[in-house]
């Protein structure tokens, strides 16, 4: 799976641009329902066409494609009732006959998802509030994956939840020497293929230079993001080897429209126009990297449509601020968090030229802030970012929603401030279809409407790799970021050791969004699907299908047989609608996790239900 050269670059990238031609509209079919062994088809997207100007939106055009939701609903056991019941708010979490459900009273409160039951004891059915073609490639992530019922009871949530995960995938955690490194050990009783090496080590280390000196010297078998300048002295030595990935990401420039100046328009637009973006790519970011005009890269259907970026205007954009009522610019932050990605191989050279741009081009006066990773992560999800400040994302699927919908949906994080009623409509009807073709006016709008506010400011979509020993097989650079050491060899030694650039913040990924922590997550816990190791496509994982009925809006899924968490305990229904439930249900007593905030689901499935009324 490792791409050495340059050459074999074009050729990943070719490679993962077909896998993304199969059109999102299969989704539509009646798949055959599931037995053990059965691939599930996932909805994935397709090549975006190219970019053209296209004509300023004006309003978000009616859903016509999209079929209206039915009210059909999960069967329930026919034997006699025996139940128990604990209500919250306006939902019921509910135990009968042994199998769990949970189920919103209606769908008024906003999200997708209308209940989730166990129908057997290898059953469960979502039935959803609108049909939702993206179901499988977002039921695959790492954020839902699956723990026993019992230990999220037992753990209320939070504490040994966060530290000690209990999984069914083909590594089990041994020790968290925090600080230092988490020992994984090989699960003996993984229900798929054995994992290659008995033990696996991550380590971590923020400096590039570091994470290649550790692997020079032998004392790991693989990195991520080796620094741009040290891709051709990979290259160049025959004992190592070098993975390039697509650039499925951005980096942007946020700010938070609920504090000036940055609650006017015209200011945010003004710094848009007065970032030479092209200028930051061409000087820290390695090839294969490019300038955003867009928020998602163009490789992902409907990506690129719309009117791209604005241009580099430096006398525009101090005319804007002008406008604006800051003739000679004002003072701010610049926050960012030393963690090298994919998106930001160099954070705090690139910091400081946006600083020196903003001061050059606009007379802003950026006083940068280094905040710890964790921090940085909470303080911009909860909207406590008052100045500028430095972020990106990675793909975690192939699809409109995890770019769009996870940052500006009606469901998305407080990162932004307010949302805009014309983002959010748009995003919420294109969502709701299949067909790219018929999705491809809202999301026109949604970036038009996106460039309109300027709810941040796109910069890149930045090229990176993973580097390995030369005897290392089953290498991987995945475009989600989500490599699985349970296939890699590490040249027939017993224990494989990974340098990453930050430490898992917590080890329970439904309250995380940070890439190293869910990378730690997924060598442990797996979800219902899974995506294809290096690539994108969705496979089965603990269900062995996920099907809907004629208008995607019950999905029915089909669990494995015989699946064994790392406790020894059995694999069923009620621990696929725990695990939900428990990050679904802001009322339900183990929704606690490590901030509480399960940003992930609340973005991709619309909102938490028995949220407590804003302040």
């Amino acid at each position: 799976m490792g791409f050495r050269h340059i050459s074999w670059q074009r050729l990943a990238v070719r490679v993962l641009l077909f896998a993304l031609v199969i059109p999102l509209v299969v989704a539509c079919g009646t798949a055959p329902q599931g037995t053990t062994g059965t691939t599930a088809v996932a909805p994935v997207a397709t090549n975006a066409p190219a970019a053209t100007t296209a004509p300023e939106a004006t309003a978000v055009p009616a859903a016509t494609a999209a079929p209206a939701a039915t009210t059909e609903t999960a069967p329930t056991a026919t034997t006699p009732l025996t139940s128990t019941t604990a209500t919250t708010g306006t939902s019921v979490l509910k135990t009968e006959n042994g199998l769990m459900s949970a189920a919103a009273k209606d769908c008024s409160y906003g999200g997708l998802i209308k209940e989730i039951a166990a129908v057997d004891k290898l059953t469960v059915q979502f039935t959803m509030c609108q049909p939702d073609p993206a179901f499988r490639v977002k039921a695959a992530f790492s954020s839902f994956g699956i723990e026993p019922s019992e230990w999220i009871e037992k753990t209320g949530g939070t504490g040994e939840l966060l530290s000690k995960p209990i999984g069914t995938g083909p590594y089990m955690l041994d020790t968290w020497n925090r600080g230092d490194s988490i020992t994984f050990k090989r699960f003996d009783g993984y229900w798929g293929e054995k994992a290659k090496a008995a033990t696996l080590i991550f380590r971590w280390s923020t400096e590039a230079a570091q994470r290649l000196l550790e692997l020079q010297s032998g004392t790991v078998d693989g990195i991520d993001n080796p620094a741009p300048d040290d891709f051709d002295k990979i290259r160049a030595d025959s004992s190592l080897q070098l993975l390039e990935r697509p650039a499925l990401n951005v980096f942007y420039v946020g700010m938070n429209n609920t504090y000036k100046p940055f609650d006017d328009e015209r200011v945010r637009q003004a710094i848009a126009m007065g970032i030479d973006r092209a200028r930051i790519v061409k000087s820290f970011y390695p090839a294969g990297s490019e300038v955003a005009d867009y928020f998602t890269p163009c490789a992902i259907t409907n990506g690129c449509v719309g009117d791209p970026w604005y241009k580099f205007d430096p006398a525009a954009a101090k005319k804007l601020l002008a406008d604006a009522g800051y003739p000679n610019g004002f003072e701010t932050e610049l926050a960012y968090r030393d963690v090298v990605r994919g998106y930001l191989p160099e954070p705090g050279v690139v910091a400081q030229d946006i600083q020196s741009q903003l001061k050059e081009n606009l007379n802003i006066t950026a006083k940068i802030n280094v905040m710890e990773s964790g921090a940085y992560t909470a303080a911009a999800k909860e909207g406590q970012l008052t100045g500028l400040h430095l972020f990106g994302w990675g793909a975690d699927y192939p699809d409109m929603t995890n770019f769009l919908d996870y940052h500006f949906g009606a469901g998305s994080s407080k990162q932004f401030g307010d949302k805009y009623d014309d983002i959010t409509k748009a995003l919420q009807q294109g969502a709701a279809l299949a067909d790219p073709a018929a999705r491809k006016p809202f999301y026109e709008a949604a970036n038009n409407a996106i460039k309109k506010h300027v709810t941040m400011v796109p910069v890149a979509h930045g090229g990176s790799g993973t580097a390995y020993k030369a005897d290392v097989k089953g290498a991987q650079a995945s475009p989600l970021t989500n490599e699985l050491f349970a296939v890699t060899d590490p040249g027939g030694r017993d224990t494989m050791v990974w340098m990453q650039n930050a430490e898992p913040i917590s080890l329970y990924c439904g309250d995380e969004e940070d890439g190293e922590t869910l990378r730690a997550c997924d060598q442990v816990v797996e979800s219902l699907l899974s995506y294809k190791i290096g690539g994108t496509d969705v496979e089965p994982g603990l269900a062995t299908s996920c099907d809907p009925n004629t208008d995607l809006t019950v999905w029915t899924c089909k669990l494995r047989e015989n699946v064994k968490f790392h406790d020894g305990s059995d694999l069923d229904a009620n621990d696929v609608v725990m695990s939900w439930t428990a990050q679904w249900d802001a009322g339900n007593p183990n929704h606690k996790g490590n901030k509480g905030t399960f940003t992930y689901f609340s973005s991709l499935w619309g909102s938490l239900l028995n949220l407590p009324p804003s302040p």
